[in-house]
């Protein structure tokens, strides 16, 4: 016996509530009756008993999809923590500084560890072009990516994406050698093929994730990329350490092709196409998913889509969110270096410790997020927009009051730390919207409002080293300051225009939803 939640019904006028059903009664019910008519935005599936989620089919591609972006993000970063090993000696020497801002900590003996790598004479600039030049590759697969994953599949795309991204950084060290030029290529087709994954997975969750759990399986899912960083950071410190930096791009390389295996192997596109999954889930994910998906897949509303102010509303606040995240993570290691004296060891932790509260709130937000929507004491838009508003507004507050601690390490890193950890609220606000609003075309809309959000990562870091030459507080409270304005107009923005439901241009069926 299960309870479904029924309201409004097109067969009658009176409300029907938590009304205990057979599954047969269930069934018939969907066979006899004609479609309801939807008059509220959560998306409550009226007859599909719901299937458990342990060992169900949705949590596995969850599990593994977070595995996948583990990959995705360890593979983003561990250059900028290599860098440091990769330059030569002499050139490196020129860059430390005598003193900081703050006293700088004492740092721990250190045992020598046996350099064979090559190492580098590259300037500034050039580390530059070669830290950024990963998101030029980036932008390009946004769009092109949900489009291909909407037409042939997510699954493939995803996998070859990331497998192709794999292959690069296993190549990395032979690219260094042959010269920055090479290297640099490399990490722009490491970019093309991380591209399409954000689109890829957000189409395949169209077609996987029942509307009632979405906010709970997508963060399941993209809290992959904060424990990629999160762990990647200072593993790769030690395995520099240890070893030496090449074994940084074969060890992750590594674990991205063991992955490629696993999602060969045990995803699949729609619960259709899985020949395991249970049927009492597939029953109950197709059919919580039927009012919301469009008939026809060729015909992309494309005028629709750009027009759209809704779509709108998550783009300036996906912009405005990148912007302090890709500021923070390309810098955040400089200043716990150059203003508050943390030695390279120390940086790593501390340097990850922001991500790893971000990853925690993130799912404990997911699953709040989803009770809220259930027990339908508020409306999706409603949950949407105040979490958008708490994972945007909180982090600027608190960015800017850690441009104020001064020399207060500790007061500094748990600011910083509760600023990033904030934003984890975010996760189930306008981040998972597109799902919301045209689950068809989720991916399509991911990669829309993600090509704008990777312009952040390619111009807020080098305006943010613009504004910091002299590397003082004062001009790191600048930083923080655009950065949190930034972050404070795009939680407005989308709460004033944000939607919650399915837009009428998004379903091509012969019922009416309204808004």
């Amino acid at each position: 016996m299960v309870f479904c939640h029924l309201r409004h019904l097109s067969w009658s006028s009176t409300p029907v509530c938590k009304r205990s059903l057979s599954f047969n009664e269930h069934r018939s019910r969907v066979l006899i009756h004609r479609p309801y008519v939807q008059t509220d935005d959560s998306h409550c599936c009226r007859f599909c008993p719901s299937a458990p989620a342990c060992g169900s089919s949705r949590y596995a591609l969850a599990l593994l999809s977070s595995y996948g972006f583990f990959v995705v993000y360890s593979l983003r970063v561990n250059l900028s923590v290599a860098m440091v090993d990769m330059l030569n000696n002499t050139h490196q020497s020129n860059t430390n500084h005598s003193g900081t801002v703050c006293p700088r900590h004492s740092n721990p003996a250190v045992r020598k560890h046996n350099h064979t790598a090559s190492v580098y004479n590259w300037d500034s600039e050039t580390q530059g072009w070669i830290l950024g030049s990963f998101f030029y590759g980036y932008i390009l697969t946004q769009v092109p990516g949900g489009y291909l994953a909407g037409r042939f599949g997510p699954k493939w795309l995803m996998g070859f994406g990331i497998l192709g991204t794999v292959i690069f950084t296993l190549l990395t060290p032979v690219a260094a050698d042959l010269g920055a030029g090479y290297l640099i290529a490399v990490r722009v087709l490491e970019g093309i093929g991380e591209g399409v994954t954000f689109p890829a997975m957000y189409t395949m969750w169209a077609a996987w994730a029942p509307p009632l759990e979405r906010s709970r399986l997508l963060t399941i899912s993209y809290i992959g990329a904060q424990l990629g960083t999160v762990i990647s950071l200072p593993v790769s410190g030690e395995i520099i350490f240890y070893l030496d930096w090449t074994y940084v791009f074969y060890i992750f390389g590594a674990v991205g092709l063991v992955w490629f295996v696993l999602w060969a192997f045990f995803v699949f596109d729609s619960p259709n196409t899985h020949p395991r999954i249970s049927e009492q889930e597939r029953l109950y994910i197709t059919s919580s998913l039927k009012n919301e998906l469009s008939t026809s897949a060729s015909n992309i509303p494309w005028r629709s889509i750009v027009t759209s102010m809704p779509l709108l509303a998550i783009v300036v606040a996906h912009f405005s969110y990148n912007w302090t995240f890709y500021t923070l993570l390309t810098l955040l290691p400089t200043y716990m270096s150059d203003i508050l004296g943390f030695s390279i060891q120390q940086n790593g932790f501390l340097s990850a410790l922001p991500y790893l509260g971000c990853a925690v709130v993130a799912v404990l937000s997911g699953q709040i997020a989803d009770y809220l929507r259930e027990t339908r004491k508020y409306r999706t838009v409603i949950v949407r927009k105040s979490f958008t508003l708490i994972g945007m507004i909180g982090p600027a507050v608190f960015l800017v009051a850690a441009g104020y601690t001064g020399c207060d390490y500790t007061l500094a890193v748990t600011f910083l730390t509760i600023s990033s950890s904030l934003g984890g609220v975010s996760a189930s606000g306008f981040n998972i919207n597109h799902l919301d609003i045209a689950p068809s075309y989720a991916g399509i809309l991911l990669g829309i409002t993600n090509t704008f959000a990777t312009i952040p990562g390619m111009v807020g870091p080098v305006i943010a080293r613009a504004l910091t030459q002299q590397n003082t507080i004062e001009e790191w409270q600048i930083v923080f300051y655009i950065a949190a304005a930034i972050d404070v107009f795009g939680a407005i923005f989308y709460a004033v225009f944000g939607k919650g439901t399915v837009q009428s241009w998004a379903v091509h069926t012969s019922f009416y939803h309204a808004d």
